[in-house]
C-alpha cells in the first residue's frame, strides 16, 4: 500500500512524496487520514524559510519537513498490544498531511459522533489555545485585547470569552479576518493603521487599558507596541512564536508598569495529569470537543477553504501570497 505525503523540500517548494504505507508497531495505531487543518502560522514560516539561523525555527524547520499536526482519521490497523481504540474509530492525532499516519495509542482521542470531521480537525490548536487562556487567567470581567485575528487569535477571543472576558478586543489588518472576530465573539473589531486603535483601547476599557493582552501575530516588530496596551500590573501573553528578535526597553514597559509576561506554548501542556495541573492535551481536546456539542464554541465558521489534498503545492503557494484571506483551511482526504 502506498502512501502520499505533503513535503516542504526546500524553501517556498511544496511536493507530494509518496511511498511505503507504514506499519504499527505493538503500541501504534495506523489512521487513514480522513482531513487536516493547516497550521497557517507554523506551516507559512518552515515554508517560507524566513526565521534566524541557530534558532528554535532553524532546528525545528529542517528539510525535507513533513508538514502538518492537525490530522483526523479513521483506524485502519492497531498493534497487538493496543486496548483503547480499534479498527473503524474515528480519531484525532497530531499525523501530518498524509493519507496514512501512525500514532501512539496514548496520543489519539477518540471523536464523538456528534461532532463533524472539519470541526475535529481544530483538535490541536484548539487545545494549545485552551493552554494559553488558562495560563493567562482570565476571569469574569477583565479586559481582552487579541492582537492578531488568525485562527489562533478567532480561538483565543472565544475562549476569553467563555471565562468570563470583556470586552475582548480583536485587532488586525484584514477587514475580513476583523468581520470574522465579531462572529467569535469579539466586542469590538478595530483595524491597525486605519484607526487610532490606542484611544479606542482606551474608550473600551474605561481609561483602564486591557488587563490581559494575546500577542497571536508572530510578527517580532509588534511586541513592544502591544506591551503598551497592556494595563499596570497587566498580563502580555505570548500566544504566537515570533519570527525573530524584538527590542524592548524592559525598564519603561515592563519594570516601571510591572506588567506580566507569560509565555505559552503550545508544549507547556502537561504531559500526564496532575492535582496541581490536570490539563493535558488530551483533557484539553476532550473539553473543546464537549463545548463543541454544547454549542458553547464555534469552529465551522472560521473554515475559509476546502481542498483536495493533492491541491496542496496550489493552496500554499496562494497562502504565501496573501494569507490574510484565509483563516481554517482544511485539506480533504476523503
Amino acid at each position: 500500500m502506498l502512501n502520499k505525503r505533503i513535503v516542504f523540500v526546500r524553501p517556498r517548494e511544496v511536493v507530494i512524496e509518496e511511498a511505503d504505507a507504514p506499519e504499527p508497531s505493538s503500541e501504534q495505531v495506523l489512521i487513514q487520514s480522513l482531513v487536516t487543518l493547516v497550521s497557517t502560522g507554523t506551516e507559512l514560516t518552515i515554508l517560507n524559510g524566513e526565521f534566524p539561523p541557530d534558532s528554535y525555527w532553524s532546528q525545528y524547520g529542517r528539510y525535507p519537513f513533513v508538514a502538518g499536526y492537525s490530522n483526523v482519521g479513521k483506524v485502519l490497523k492497531v498493534g497487538e498490544n493496543v486496548k483503547l481504540v480499534k479498527a473503524g474509530d474515528r480519531v484525532v492525532c497530531q499525523g501530518p498531511h498524509a493519507q496514512y499516519v501512525l500514532a501512539e495509542e496514548k496520543d489519539v482521542i477518540q471523536v464523538p459522533e456528534s461532532i463533524s470531521d472539519e470541526e475535529a480537525s481544530f483538535h490541536t490548536l484548539a487545545a494549545g489555545v485552551m493552554n494559553s487562556v488558562r495560563l493567562a487567567d482570565v476571569s469574569l470581567g477583565e479586559s481582552v485585547i487579541v492582537v492578531g485575528a488568525g485562527l489562533l487569535g478567532q480561538l483565543a477571543i472565544q475562549f476569553s470569552r467563555l471565562c468570563g472576558g470583556f470586552p475582548v478586543i480583536a485587532l488586525d489588518l484584514s477587514e475580513r479576518r476583523l468581520e470574522i472576530a465579531k462572529l467569535s465573539g469579539a466586542s469590538a473589531a478595530l483595524q491597525v493603521g486605519r484607526e487610532n486603535v490606542e484611544d479606542d483601547v482606551r474608550s473600551f476599557t474605561k481609561d483602564r487599558m486591557a488587563d490581559v493582552v494575546f500577542e497571536v501575530t508572530g510578527n517580532p516588530k509588534v511586541i513592544p507596541w502591544a506591551l503598551r496596551l497592556v494595563k499596570r500590573q497587566g498580563r502580555f501573553i505570548q500566544l504566537s512564536s515570533p519570527r525573530g528578535i524584538s527590542e524592548v526597553d524592559f525598564h519603561d514597559e515592563v519594570n516601571a508598569p510591572s506588567r506580566v509576561i507569560i509565555g505559552t506554548h503550545f508544549g507547556s501542556q502537561p504531559a500526564f495529569e496532575t492535582p496541581y495541573n490536570p490539563w493535558t492535551r488530551k483533557r484539553n481536546t476532550e473539553l473543546f470537543f464537549d463545548l463543541l456539542s454544547a454549542g458553547l464554541v464555534s469552529v465551522k465558521h472560521l473554515i475559509t477553504h476546502r481542498c483536495p489534498w493533492h491541491e496542496a503545492p496550489t493552496v500554499y503557494q496562494m497562502l504565501l501570497q496573501d494569507r490574510t484571506q484565509a483563516i481554517g483551511v482544511i485539506f480533504d482526504f476523503r
